[in-house]
């Protein structure tokens, strides 16, 4: 890692102005639209929004993971002082794994069904620690036994389908806390886990990050949990970063009609499920030529120029802004 990614005055992570579109046989797919944000050291960082949003494209980006048919016009990502959109493969994958690490949505499919869980882990030590096969075994084995998996020495020989999916996930921890990264990309680590395992996995994260100063983004639906998790959290809908703040004044006070669609349709301060308030029509056709705002057509606050103007960042306070021309 450069000196001046190390520094607090830099941020570690910088995505700036990025558009992202894929080819596909029925047209361009207009996934990602002039989204910014910064990761500073030791911060985590969560983006939220509605399945089809552009959360995981955005995250497969972070760490250079791109399809051939994705095309990038404008914008980068900058980690650590370099440009993960140009670096060569070869780079990138010396990046990824000990410097940047992420957990997939789901740790069975991600996880290789025919080799040792211990053995996966020990693959990454062996890639990216320069140490011997035997000592990567034992540091495995610790690697398993800090995210509380019983009886590691154990569990080192069994294969996926032998364990829960939340030991899976904690498996999936392991590998990518193994190496110390700086950054760890979570994407939905909680998908299909139960409420009691989702918060156990979610302290697991906090606390490997926190011990090792490193950064998080958390890819995320639920609001709730990022907002129990989260230092910051910026809201995605449909390919914009439509409001970004701390968690604090995103909850307390949303000024984007959809952060505070999402937050009136998220159980947890509501007496009865009929509290609850859905959110109208759905995510618009991204092959489309889309109005400078992608709410437009779900927005009761819209206005003429919304269709028309490109959308202002508006500032709120010293961390918060709003892309509205009628915020809340």
């Amino acid at each position: 890692m450069s000196a001046a990614a190390m520094t607090d005055s830099v941020p570690l992570l910088t995505v700036d102005d990025l558009v992202l579109d894929f080819r596909t046989r029925s047209g361009t797919v207009h996934v990602l639209d002039g989204i910014s944000l910064t990761l500073e050291r030791g911060e985590i960082l969560g983006i939220v929004g509605e399945s089809g949003s552009g959360k995981s494209v955005l995250a497969y980006a972070m760490m250079g993971l791109l399809d051939p048919a994705a095309r990038v016009p404008r914008g980068g990502i900058r980690f650590a002082g370099r440009n993960m959109l140009t670096e060569s493969e070869r780079a990138l994958a010396e990046t990824r794994g000990r410097e940047i690490a992420m957990i997939f949505q789901s740790p069975r499919t991600a996880l290789n069904p025919i080799r040792r869980v211990g053995t996966q882990v020990q693959d990454v030590l062996l890639r990216h620690a320069n140490v011997s096969k035997k000592e990567a075994r034992t540091r495995a084995i610790e690697a398993l036994a800090r995210v509380r998996i019983p009886d590691p020495e154990r569990r080192f020989d069994a294969y996926p389908f032998e364990l829960s999916g939340g030991l899976c996930q904690r498996v999936m921890i392991a590998m990518a806390m193994a190496c110390n990264p700086y950054l760890l990309i979570a994407d939905e680590p909680t998908t299909g886990l139960d409420v009691t395992t989702q918060a156990v996995v979610m302290d697991l994260i906090r606390d490997q990050v926190r011990s090792a100063n490193a950064s998080v983004v958390l890819i995320t639906h639920d609001l709730a949990l990022a907002g129990e998790y989260c230092d910051r959290i910026a809201v995605i809908h449909a390919g914009h970063i439509v409001e970004i703040g701390s968690t604090e004044a995103m909850l307390d006070s949303p000024k984007h009609p959809y952060t505070a669609r999402l937050i009136g349709a998220t159980p947890g301060g509501h007496e009865s499920i009929d509290d609850l308030a859905s959110i109208p029509g759905s995510l618009p056709d991204l092959r489309r030529d889309l109005p400078p705002c992608r709410f437009i057509d779900r927005c009761d606050r819209k206005l003429d120029r919304c269709a028309v103007d490109p959308l202002p960042a508006v500032a709120i306070g010293a961390d918060h802004l709003v892309r509205c021309w009628n915020p809340l």
